[in-house]
């Protein structure tokens, strides 16, 4: 088997692996977005194509396929979901903004209606592959994608983004062994804090603002990071304060239809019921009052509602960054002490932040965890950039293991 690295190898975005067998698998196809839109290298013609969960760097370019071809996608169903839900807020944003775009509303359209949903752990068979999904502890319906030729017995395993370690609402990952594994390694070369007491510190922190009558402005990832800030407030009693905004209230909406696929859906639930939800523009004065706590999106402070907050903060507020701040994007130009575009506008920003690595990704002792107990043949390291993936290739040369860091555009030919 041909593997080909279409985006997402030697670098965090786009990611996109064509599998070239018996038959030819495309895994993932995202887009990196920046200061402009990077799309993966062209696919072909393919005969599936599998979805490990919904984040646009995973399927924010999946439509694309479907402008000329009509292949099956294998998925679980809230990645589904929040895919559509992503992706019909990317076309909304680029027919505002006349951009170009490498699909259309039809093909979007024609991605839902191939779409195949399965559970973890149910076997699909195709053409002499079978094809199993485990969970990926990720965000909710994340998936681990496993691929086993029927006539040699070998496998191949993609963990797509992977969190071993258990978050509010995800208990971590499964381990799944195969010959060949294609691990992520956006933390290659570093560990997360202890959980326990970064949520601490940081509780501690937003109770310190609104006791003083400030603004704890949560910029969030919709998907994900949204469900778990807001079950991590309504832990610490906190959720009667919180007010949410933006897309983050329709994921939530589709991440509470499957409660199957999270932990701890209960303090989720109690947590929805609790907070103010923002409908209206008009709404938004209120959530400003001061002692109270904002979750919106964007988290990379890119679009969205926390354009509008964050510059009508009092001077008593703080933003609390929770996630990856990419380069080129606000939330990176914030952490650089630069000013922000808003509004083709150049902004200082003078209130403080702070950044908590609420990671939904595995850290470097995860990631050796998880190789190591799952024990394959050869490991290629994707979902990276250069000195993450190579620095977790190094190790495992050392080890013992066959290991790989290619780059985008890049083959590799393995023993399937």
């Amino acid at each position: 088997m041909e593997i080909s690295f279409l985006g997402g190898a030697g670098e965090v975005g786009r990611s996109g692996i064509l599998l070239k067998g018996k038959k030819k698998i495309l895994m993932d196809y995202g887009v990196k977005i920046n200061e402009k839109t990077e799309y993966p290298l062209p696919a072909g013609e393919i005969d599936a194509f599998i979805l490990s969960h919904a984040h646009l760097d995973h399927c924010g370019n999946a439509p694309a396929l479907y402008h000329d071809g009509y292949p099956p996608t294998f998925g679980t169903a809230p990645t589904l979901e929040l895919s559509e839900l992503l992706i019909a807020d990317s076309i909304k944003i680029n027919m505002k903004n006349h951009t170009k775009m490498t699909y259309n509303k039809k093909d979007a359209q024609r991605f839902s209606n191939k779409y195949l949903k399965y559970e973890y752990n149910s076997k699909i068979e195709f053409g002499d592959y079978d094809i199993m999904f485990s969970d990926a502890g990720h965000i909710c319906g994340s998936a681990i994608t496993k691929i086993v030729d029927r006539k040699t017995e070998r496998s191949l395993v993609y963990t797509g983004d992977l969190k071993v370690s258990p978050q509010m609402l995800h208990k971590g990952s499964d381990i799944v062994s195969g010959n060949t594994l294609i691990i992520e390694s956006t933390y290659g070369s570093r560990d997360h804090p202890d959980r326990a007491g970064l949520e601490k510190l940081f509780i501690d922190n937003i109770k310190e603002i609104i006791d003083n009558k400030g603004i704890a402005l949560l910029p969030v990832f919709a998907v994900g990071r949204s469900q778990e800030m807001l079950a991590l407030l309504e832990k610490n009693g906190l959720s009667d304060v919180t007010y949410v905004d933006g897309m983050s209230r329709k994921a939530t909406g589709i991440v509470m239809d499957y409660p199957e696929y999270i932990q701890n859906y209960d303090v989720l639930s109690r947590a929805v019921s609790k907070v103010t939800q923002i409908i209206k523009p008009y709404e938004r004065k209120e959530a400003l009052t001061g002692g109270n706590i904002i979750v919106t999106t964007a988290g990379m402070l890119n679009g969205g509602p926390v354009l509008d907050y964050i510059t009508r903060l009092n001077n008593k507020s703080m933003i609390f960054l929770t996630g990856y701040q990419a380069e080129t994007t606000n939330g990176r130009r914030l952490m650089q002490y630069e000013p922000l575009n808003i509004d083709e506008r150049k902004v200082h920003i003078k209130n403080p932040f702070a950044f908590y690595d609420f990671s939904a990704h595995a850290g470097q002792a995860d990631l050796y965890k998880y190789i190591k107990e799952s024990s394959p043949e050869e490991v290629i390291c994707v979902h990276g950039d250069a000195d993450s993936s190579v620095a977790l290739k190094e190790w495992l040369e050392l080890e013992g293991f066959k290991a790989y860091a290619p780059k985008t555009g890049e083959r590799i030919k393995i023993n399937m």
